[in-house]
């Protein structure tokens, strides 16, 4: 059998709750995925975020594990890298996710992490779709419970992992009404910083709506405001962060993964480069080729980011986005300790001192067509992006490609002045408009 999937897609088994990702969806899920696994009686753990549908689809799916003779325990809302550190700390054999990371509210997922806090890899996620549709019967029941001081462990190993002093540092944070609205603040406030939170009030509908990390203006006019040093702001589920600065600007995730870089490098800790997607600005390129530390690029998602990261031994790598891996802590991305990475990374700094890279003018455009696919067989496109990005050789790029979700092609220009990049986009745009009519 091979590795095509229908249900899971790059993180989990995302949609609309209750229509999409039903109860008995959840039920079917739980019982296949703790049928997949080897152990005898399989310890499984499930946290969630703050969606009003949360508890609905954990019990679903805790019956589920019960029903395959798992144990369900039900450590209640948590950041999703809390999850990949638990499992790992407490010997058990599954994590269970209950989120839709940044979507809003009505959306839910849920996606797994076996026994070493990695996601699952696309053929073990084949093979639990096969199982759903034969769902096996277990011998007897398991068992589901609660499982309390999930928050407390998940603090003391990044108090761990950042031994900071933080005293006298003015700190504002986002939490997006969210997974992290208790463990974010309750950190930096253990570090001795001066906390000021916002999103940290959910009723199960406000998760990131006009907050976090996809509404990061909000967080950087407040951090220019309040006299805060800076700023950071999660998504929902708190597995991404962007900043702001003290004078109101915003850093992605970019900026975030060069500080790091730099400063890991200098203490040789980096072990050789760092990973990144094709979205990274060519700036970062730049910045890391002065540098001198190597660059590697997979595709968008943070997944492939992490299998890169995995098979070359390096430590550090992540998104734009604000997906930020730092492997020596966990596995996945963790917003919280990105946070508080850059803020080791800065020392004494603020974060508009110390702004490690120059980021180029870039330019998006998308265009719609009727068959995104088509893209790939035309030639002339492909000729001129190729031509066009000879002329930008040595000072910015051109990204062309088929969104994995829409009918669009997408056209990403990058050159020094953001009237190259607008004029080539709409070149490109232009063509792809001719090519694909």
């Amino acid at each position: 059998m091979g590795t095509a999937r229908k249900l899971f897609g790059t993180d989990g088994v995302r949609g609309e709750a209750g229509t999409f990702l039903s109860a008995e969806l959840a039920t079917a899920l739980g019982r296949a995925t703790t049928a997949s696994l080897e152990a005898e009686r399989p310890q499984v753990l499930i946290v969630r975020d703050t969606r009003e549908s949360g508890p609905m689809l954990e019990a679903a799916l805790a019956a589920g594990i019960a029903a395959a003779g798992g144990d369900a325990l039900l450590a209640g809302v948590l950041p999703t890298p809390a999850a990949a550190i638990l499992v790992r700390r407490l010997g058990l054999d599954l994590a269970a996710v209950v989120s839709a990371s940044h979507n809003p509210f009505h959306d839910n997922g849920i996606k797994f992490f076996d026994g070493n806090g990695v996601k699952l890899a696309d053929e073990v996620e084949a093979r639990i779709e096969a199982l759903i549709e034969e769902p096996p019967a277990a011998e007897r029941a398991g068992h589901v419970r609660e499982l309390n001081g999930g928050l407390d462990d998940y603090l003391r190993e990044l108090q761990a992992a950042f031994p900071l002093d933080l005293s006298g540092r003015k700190v504002l944070l986002d939490c997006a009404n969210g997974a992290t609205h208790r463990a974010a603040p309750a950190i930096f406030e253990r570090l001795g910083a001066e906390v000021e939170a916002i999103g940290i009030e959910p009723d199960g509908r406000n998760i990131n709506a006009g907050c976090g990390s996809t509404h990061v203006a909000a967080l950087a006019e407040r951090v220019a405001a309040s006299g805060a040093e800076i700023g950071f702001a999660f998504d929902g589920d708190g597995d991404r962060v962007l900043a702001a600065d003290g004078e109101g600007r915003v850093h992605d995730g970019d900026e975030l993964i060069a500080l790091a870089a730099r400063g890991m490098a200098a203490r040789h800790e980096l072990n050789g480069g760092v990973v990144v997607t094709v979205m990274s600005n060519y700036g970062f390129h730049q910045a890391m080729e002065e540098a001198g530390i190597e660059v590697a690029v997979t595709q968008v998602g943070d997944r492939y980011v992490i299998d890169e990261m995995r098979k070359r031994g390096w430590p550090l790598g992540g998104e734009q986005s604000g997906h930020i891996i730092c492997s020596d802590f966990v596995s996945t991305g963790d917003g919280i300790a990105a946070a508080l990475m850059t803020m080791r990374e800065l020392g004494g700094r603020r974060l508009e001192d110390a702004v490690p890279m120059e980021k180029l003018p870039q330019t998006l455009v998308n265009v719609e067509v009727a068959n995104r696919e088509a893209v790939k067989d035309a030639d002339a496109v492909w000729e001129a992006v190729e031509r066009e990005n000879e002329g930008l050789e040595g000072r910015g790029r051109v990204l062309l490609r088929p969104s994995g979700t829409e009918p669009l092609v997408r056209v990403m220009v990058e050159a020094p002045t953001a009237e190259e990049a607008e004029s080539t986009a709409d070149r490109l745009a232009g063509l792809v408009r001719q090519e694909l009519a």
